[in-house]
């Protein structure tokens, strides 16, 4: 990180800003939790690489413009929008179907290979037009217009994706350790249904968004 940038105190403002809005939870945590309770430690490197890939991907895309056109383009919002809440949906009505095991932590879809929950991850990360727009209306915020844009960005960008890491992570080991706690098949069966309920719930939300101004 190029200090020389700005300086340490701007930077460390950006962070505690970011930090902040990172640990409210959303779609792309909600996931991330009801796999951590769903398949324990063999998901936690899978939901975390998808959350990291994820926000790089809508990070890049927002650079590149794409965060512009979103916020001027009310279809491409609309179909984003609508593509990212179905899947959500999807979801949320899988995780409540789910099976439990009798006498042993929740088990949601046993099997599921770690690329699939890591593809599961990455779309409701990259597919969320409201972090892409988030990224546009957030970032500007803390550049210093006399200093070269493009580095500071990239600066930003960096130190954005190592909180986003963090963040999914800390979620997903604390699920994890509330998982060893389940035991019952009746918990099991309210952890799959609350979870669901939550991911169901996040889709509708995420229709229900509407852009600022």
């Amino acid at each position: 990180m190029d200090l020389t940038l700005f300086s340490v105190e701007h930077w460390l403002a950006f962070v505690a800003a970011a930090a902040v809005l990172l640990a409210i939870p959303g779609p792309t945590i909600l996931l991330v939790i009801s796999y951590a309770l769903g398949h324990g430690r063999q998901a936690t490197g899978a939901t975390v690489a998808g959350v990291t890939l994820g926000d790089f991907t809508a990070m890049t895309a927002s650079m590149l413009g794409l965060g512009v056109l979103l916020a001027t383009s009310a279809a491409l919002f609309t179909v984003l929008k609508w593509v990212g809440a179905a899947y959500l949906v999807y979801l949320g009505v899988k995780l409540w179907r789910a099976p439990v095991s009798a006498g042993g932590p929740v088990e949601i879809g046993a099997g599921v290979k770690p690329w699939r929950i890591f593809a599961h991850t990455y779309a409701v990360t990259a597919l969320n037009p409201k972090g892409i727009v988030f990224f546009v209306a957030f970032l500007p915020q803390f550049l210093v217009a006399s200093l070269p844009v493009v580095p500071q960005m990239l600066v930003f960008g960096a130190t954005f994706l190592v909180l986003a890491t963090l963040n999914a992570l800390a979620y997903a080991l604390l699920a994890q350790a509330a998982r060893r706690t389940i035991r019952k098949p009746a918990v099991q069966r309210g952890v799959n249904r609350v979870g669901g309920s939550l991911l169901i719930g996040a889709g509708i939300m995420t229709v229900a968004w509407r852009k600022a101004g």
